[in-house]
């Protein structure tokens, strides 16, 4: 199995076959009631997808300080201890394997760890890690389109935010609601360190009719729901909302295993903002 990972401005260029599965992805829609319903019931059903799930669905985030140097960079200029934010924190996915790499780094000390998530069952695994200290994390329930975080962390008290496959999961009228209540927490010059899925992904070709809720938003069969992005329109959503852009670009990944004929292209939007 071989992965190849290209940085490309532009999105996939879309097949005839490609066009037709979208085309066909439109002859029925989620209907109002439903989205509505999804909507009222998401926290229930990313609940359930880690009850049946528990910590075996997603594999540990070991590449994200191959991709987000800030993670490992050693800032004179700030105190030793910084403040970092995961939203959407899943089971520790992301946060554990940073922690040890940090103290194979002999860097332990330098982030306090603030890792929320919408499902209080996630929560739970995170707390019931071996490597869980209070005195290095705080991992809470919260729902980010709201500013019940506020409860948890001071305003403007935070270093930097990593988002990772976490604001596709949110429905897209609340995409400005979660980046401003975000700007709020991150200091003047704090960064979000961003990966999410990116417009035409595979996993958004292979929706068939009556997933569709609106355009690049869809529902999976287990009530959970995804959107793809496109880099222009999320690069506004963060200037709308008080950043700059450090980077904003796709990744498009081909999973490739010549021997068992698999072919597979994934296309991510990975960027980095700055607060204003």
């Amino acid at each position: 199995m071989e992965l190849e990972d290209f940085y490309i401005n532009e999105e996939r260029t879309l097949t005839s076959e490609d066009k037709e599965k979208l085309l066909n992805q439109n002859k029925r829609l989620v209907s109002d009631f439903q989205a509505r319903k999804l909507e009222a019931e998401a926290q229930k059903h990313w609940d359930l997808f880690y009850k049946r799930n528990e910590t075996r669905f997603f594999k540990d985030r070991h590449w994200t300080t191959r991709e987000f140097k800030e993670l490992l960079a050693v800032d004179n200029e700030t105190p030793d201890i910084q403040n970092l934010l995961e939203v959407g924190c899943g089971v520790g996915n992301f946060v554990y394997p940073l922690i040890e790499e940090l103290d194979v780094l002999h860097q332990a000390n330098k982030f306090f760890y603030y890792v929320c998530d919408f499902s209080p069952r996630a929560v739970q695994f995170v707390r019931n890690h071996p490597l869980y200290d209070d005195k290095r994390i705080l991992a809470f329930q919260c729902d980010i389109t709201t500013e019940d975080i506020q409860q948890h962390i001071a305003p403007g008290s935070i270093d930097i935010i990593t988002m990772i496959f976490v604001l596709s999961a949110i429905t897209p009228e609340k995409f400005l609601l979660v980046i401003k209540n975000l700007h709020k927490l991150l200091k003047i010059n704090g960064v979000v360190l961003f990966r999410d899925y990116g417009l035409y992904d595979m996993a958004q070709l292979r929706f068939k009719s009556g997933h569709k809720i609106i355009d690049n938003f869809y529902m999976r069969q287990d009530g959970t729901r995804s959107y793809y992005f496109e880099k222009n329109e999320l690069a506004k959503l963060f200037l709308a909302s008080g950043f700059e852009i450090l980077s904003n670009t796709y990744i498009h990944r081909r999973t490739l295993n010549v021997k068992e004929g698999i072919d597979v292209p994934r296309i991510y939007v990975q960027s980095k903002f700055r607060k204003l």
